[in-house]
């Protein structure tokens, strides 16, 4: 069995989200008491015990859902399974990337912590609320997304922005422009199309200035080499020289996430089992979808902990 670690990305916050490992595993608790300290304010506290609405804007959503993967991996850690032993690949869906680096050793908990503070107040920071957007075109396949994107776009920006499994792909731009999208995707045979409640359009050259405040950021932290290749958001491609990933991150704001194609990659190089790590089960559903022969595996509470170990 050749296993892949993946770490999910925004849209899969929840209130309580993590809770219980901090509660079982001490190792756990102090993923979030580091987080708290790294950043200067109890977002713990907002995780367990605020409300949805704090916990989704992006400055608090991406350091909170790092900071329940690498929990959840902690306790995984402290039940023998180690990503050195046990994955051959570690992959993350869009800020989910910094999990996965974290996971294998290439970026430290607090860096990361901090960065995804900053990644996230750019990214919403990059585009006046109310100018950009982003939606989701199910039934359609990238070429055809793509297609729609471009003759959507119209002097505007509209860009295919993830490419997350063979039926979803969405896209991101100026509002104007991805509602245009929204209705030519339905005339091209889209089952849906939809926008989506995202308070800015990622993954797209609107989000340019944000690119240049990660290369920034990125400048200050340690990045070391993982110790198993991380399948990188922009290339799709396996990444295991330090050197490499600073500008796949800074290129990864900008860029279309190619999770479809990560996938079939970690497939081709005989990966048959897909954990996720962390919140929701998002990932799982795409893989399923991608590649029915993979395995998939939550494990997102001390109980998925257990079996995931015994498992092994």
């Amino acid at each position: 069995m050749t296993r892949a670690f993946v770490f999910p990305g925004q849209g899969a916050q929840t209130i309580g989200m993590g809770r219980d490992l901090a509660e079982a595993y001490p190792v756990a608790r102090a993923v979030f008491d580091e987080v708290d300290a790294a950043l200067g304010e109890s977002l713990s506290a907002t995780i367990w015990d605020g409300d949805i609405e704090t916990l989704t804007l992006t400055r608090n959503a991406q350091p909170a859902l790092m900071a329940t993967s690498i929990a959840a991996l902690r306790a995984l850690e402290a039940e023998g399974v180690r990503v050195a032993d046990h994955a051959a690949f570690v992959a993350g869906h869009s800020l989910g990337e910094y999990s996965a680096l974290v996971a294998a050793g290439s970026l430290d908990l607090s860096d990361a912590a901090r960065l995804l503070r900053i990644r996230g107040e750019a990214m919403q920071n990059a585009v006046p609320v109310g100018d950009g957007a982003m939606a989701a075109l199910l039934g359609l396949d990238l070429e055809t997304a793509r297609a729609v994107a471009e003759e959507a776009a119209e002097g505007d920006v509209c860009q295919a922005a993830n490419d997350n499994d063979p039926a979803q792909v969405v896209v991101s731009g100026h509002r104007a422009a991805v509602e245009r999208a929204v209705e030519i995707a339905k005339g091209r045979g889209a089952k849906r199309a939809l926008l989506l409640p995202v308070s800015a359009p990622f993954h797209c050259a609107l989000m340019a200035p944000a690119a240049a405040a990660m290369a920034e950021a990125l400048d200050t932290v340690k990045i070391a080499d993982p110790v198993v290749p991380l399948i990188a958001n922009v290339t799709a491609a396996p990444v295991q020289d330090a050197s490499q990933i600073r500008p796949l991150l800074v290129d990864q704001v900008t860029g279309a996430v190619r999770w479809r194609e990560s996938v079939m990659r970690m497939g081709a190089e005989g990966v048959t089992e897909i954990w996720e790590i962390g919140a929701g089960k998002a990932l799982s559903g795409m893989v399923r979808r991608i590649d029915k022969t993979i395995a998939t595996r939550q494990v997102g509470t001390p109980t998925d902990v257990d079996e995931s170990a015994k498992s092994l």
